[in-house]
């Protein structure tokens, strides 16, 4: 088993590598996404034991990692071009995050004395987790301080459950195929801009509209610092209150700076932290770990995704929402805009490439929020 630090780093970036080679040269592969193989992949290195099941490497990425991985992400965010994403996308998405919201209150009221006193970090991070994706569950883990051996349980159990849902919003379309395809009249109807500008950012993850410069480079990377840093020292001063919370805010008010605006590159940088990220997450994923903390981890994990499923369909069915959209909308939920985009790719939906991604951007700036409102909820109830 490798264990030296750099060698660990070799062996997430080749999975990255691997994962974003697969998914440009098999389209069947293009549509589940690099991300979700290089979990996949991480998962395989760590179980047959390639790759240890804990490294610094991990705590860095869960860490540092995920603090840039935000930054450089939410810049790409428009507070103003949330309202692209039209009524049914925002409705479905809001729906799917309370429906997580309720499934995490539920499951840690019922299962608070099989996990023990830590029940209510897990409420949080599952909260945040699966309104906004996998960087929240980092985000609400680092700043509830949970045990490692609690975290990596957990962490195993919501990566397990990911994956099966999103093989389950893979297919739900096309079960409903017949009502499916009857897009919702509140869409409407992309016009040549929309979907050159849908093109792009669709692209803005992976590639660049426009050359990325060493300044572009050099502005990211000191922003990124920076926002760090501060996010650091102000929680110094208001302890009460985490940093990720900071660090989200400070980056919705850098998002509105135009001289930010037009810096190329962030995206890209941001999304391969987050495949590291997300690659040392699988890698995390030893099955043994959730077979120690016992199965009530998994149960939790289980019962928050059923619980937000049969919200947001069953809610979003009642608001005449159609399947499509409510897929999307809950993959943003629970997997973020990279999966979400990944989904709307994969069965067709061009047309809602755009509104998951800006909804799957929201949620990673409100999860944390709503991660630690529902955690301090049920650490008063619960302790």
């Amino acid at each position: 088993m490798i264990d030296s630090t750099v060698a660990v780093f070799f062996i997430l970036a080749a999975i990255v590598l691997l994962s974003i080679w697969l998914t440009n040269e098999y389209k069947p592969l293009k549509k589940i996404g690099a991300a979700l193989i290089g979990i996949l992949l991480g998962m395989l290195a760590s179980n047959i034991g390639i790759l240890p099941g804990k490294s610094e490497v991990y705590d860095f990425l869960a860490n540092s990692g995920v603090s840039a991985a935000v930054v450089l992400i939410l810049l790409s965010v428009d507070i103003r071009t949330i309202k692209k994403a039209g009524k049914p996308m925002l409705l479905a998405f809001c729906i799917g995050g309370v429906g997580s919201a309720v499934g995490s209150i539920l499951m840690a009221l019922i299962l608070s004395s099989s996990i023990g006193e830590e029940t209510w970090k897990l409420s949080g991070q599952y909260t945040a987790t699966y309104t906004g994706g996998g960087m929240n569950f980092a985000a609400m883990g680092q700043a509830f301080n949970t045990s490692s051996d609690l975290w990596t349980a957990a962490q195993a159990a919501d990566v397990s459950v990911t994956i099966f849902w999103f093989l389950i919003l893979l297919a739900v379309p096309v079960i409903f195929s017949s009502k499916s395809k009857r897009v919702n009249k509140q869409f409407s109807p992309t016009t040549d801009a929309d979907q050159k500008k849908t093109f792009t950012l669709e692209q803005a993850l992976n590639t660049s509209d426009k050359p990325v410069t060493i300044f572009h480079i050099a502005a990211l990377l000191c922003i990124t610092f920076g926002t760090i840093w501060l996010s650091e020292q102000i929680e110094t001063w208001f302890p009460v209150i985490p940093k990720i919370l900071w660090l989200t805010s400070i980056v919705l008010v850098l998002t509105q700076i135009p001289f930010v605006k037009k810096l190329s590159g962030n995206a890209m940088l941001g999304n391969y932290l987050l495949l590291l990220f997300l690659a040392s997450n699988g890698a995390k994923s030893v099955f043994a770990n959730i077979i120690d903390m016992g199965p009530a981890v998994l149960y939790f994990a289980l019962g928050v995704i059923t619980v937000h499923g049969l919200t947001i369909f069953g809610v979003g069915r009642l608001f005449r929402i159609d399947m499509g959209t409510l897929a999307i909308a809950s993959q943003a939920n629970v997997g973020g805009s990279s999966s979400a985009m990944a989904l709307a790719s994969a069965r067709g939906y061009g047309e809602r490439i755009l509104p998951g991604i800006a909804v799957g951007l929201l949620g990673y700036a409100i999860g944390n929020y709503l991660g630690l409102g529902v955690g301090s909820l049920m650490k008063f109830v619960l302790l």
